[in-house]
Formats: C-alpha cells, structure tokens, sequence
C-alpha cells in the first residue's frame, strides 16, 4: 500500500457513518512480524487495514474487534504460542489467543473501539422539530431531520421513504414531532427502525390511537408498545424550545443510564 498512512485511515473512517476499532501493539517477545508501535484500523465487517502481524494475530484482532464494538470498551490481548497458553486469561488479567504460526512469538495489543455520537432522527417540520434538532446538534448528536424542515446547519436529511438509508442502530434515538402533518406514516416508520427508543410528540390517546391502527395493519405489538409518548420529561414546558429541552433531557437521561449499565457490566466481567 503505497503512501499508506494509518492516521489518515483513521480520519477517513471517523467520517463514515460505521463504528471500527484500532488495534495498536503495545509489546512483542522473540520472533514476530508485529512491532511495537504498530497500528491498524478494523471495519465492522473486519477488514484490517494497516501491518500487525501475521494470520493468527489477524484472526484475534478480528474476534476481539467485535467483542471490543458489542461491548463500547478498550480491549486488552495477547497472542502466544499454543504449547505456552495454560488459561484464556493470563495472571495479568489480559484474555489469551492460542497462534499457531511457526514465528512463535508473543504479542501483546490494545483494540480500542471507536463507534460515532449516537443518531437524533427528527420526523416532521414544527418549530418542536427544528427547536429540537438545533438543541440536539450541541449537545453532540448526529441530527437527522425531514427533508422538508425549515432549519439552517449540515444535518442529514431524509423522508419516510428513504430513513432505511440512514442506517439506525439500536443506540439511536428516533423523536416524531410530525404534529398532525402525516403522523401516522412517520409513526409506522419511527417504528420499523431499530433504534430501541422511539418517542412521540403527541397526547397519549392519540399515540395509542395511531399505535392500534398500525398493530391492526400488521405491526408487531411489542414494538408499538415501546413508543414512549407524550416524548420528553415533564418540566411544565410550554414553547417549542422548552419542549425541545424536555425531549433532549429524556434522551440525554436514557443514552447515559445505558452508559452507566454497560459500565457497571464490564466491572462485573472484570
């Protein structure tokens, strides 16, 4: 790879919308192709890009790339000769891959995974809408909003015909602020998204209204049940901002309750 540049890589990914991980090798014993130092970027669907070594320190950087994305955290590996492995996991506490390659070497690496602010999609164009996409946008979101709202900024735009090109994951947060102007096609396709946390701005008899019709359509029940609505927390809100708030607080309040459990289950696996 001629020019090869592994920062340059990194950069290139970070402007893509897929979470990938770095591996770096922090420590190498006798012989191996791996240096310390070295670096390389792994995509999700686990192309390594960049020197660190042979196949079998290859085949673990893949393996623990994707507990390192599953999990949100840093991952810390060896790669040793298979006569030399007594336990997956050394005294040291760091998790062991048995290598098979005649080099016979030890390495030692650190595969960090580097997944994007999560996503803030916004159905409809009411002042709620665009308040709430202006509110997301500082608070470190990626906003996605109605192709047809009315806001300045560099946000993604999109219809309910093409929001399966965005891509939601389930960390993403999907806010349906539509008010009266084609609800119920921007419910069912809030809905069909994976994100785990769909909300509504709308009375909840109305959101039950429109959930009833789209479970009589086909919907599975389940799904519909997880709409939340009215979206938002209540502070007596009253203007679009000050509602737009109240949504952005529930959301902010749901992404780092998830952070602190993932937090408290690594502790728990440590």
């Amino acid at each position: 790879m001629a020019n090869f540049d592994i920062f340059d890589t990194i950069e290139q990914l970070r402007q893509t919308g897929d979470a990938f991980c770095v591996a770096t090798v922090l420590r190498t014993a006798d012989a191996t192709s791996a240096k310390a130092g070295g670096k390389a970027a792994i995509t999700k669907d686990g192309r390594i890009l960049g020197h660190l070594g042979g196949a079998c320190v290859q085949r673990a950087v893949r393996a623990s790339a994707q507990q390192a994305l599953a999990s949100g955290s840093p991952q810390m590996i060896r790669v040793k000769p298979s006569d030399k492995v007594v336990n997956m996991i050394d005294p040291d506490g760091v998790q062991t891959y048995k290598s098979g390659c005649p080099s016979g070497g030890t390495v030692d690496l650190l595969v960090e995974p580097y997944k994007h602010a999560p996503r803030l999609v916004i159905f409809g164009e009411s002042l709620i809408a665009t308040a709430l996409a202006a509110h997301g946008a500082l608070s470190g979101f990626r906003v996605c909003i109605s192709e047809s709202a009315e806001i300045d900024g560099e946000f993604q735009r999109f219809t309910a015909d093409t929001i399966e090109q965005l891509g939601i994951e389930v960390q993403d947060f999907v806010v349906v602020a539509s008010q009266g102007r084609g609800d119920a096609d921007a419910l069912k396709a809030a809905l069909q998204t994976d994100a785990a946390r769909v909300s509504m701005v709308a009375s909840r008899r109305k959101a039950e209204t429109l959930t009833a019709k789209l479970v009589s359509q086909g919907m599975d029940p389940v799904r519909a049940a997880q709409l939340k609505s009215p979206a938002g927390l209540d502070i007596h809100a009253i203007d679009s901002h000050e509602i737009a708030v109240s949504i952005l607080a529930e959301i902010v309040l749901w992404r780092n309750t998830e952070k602190t459990r993932e937090t408290s289950d690594d502790e728990k696996r440590a």
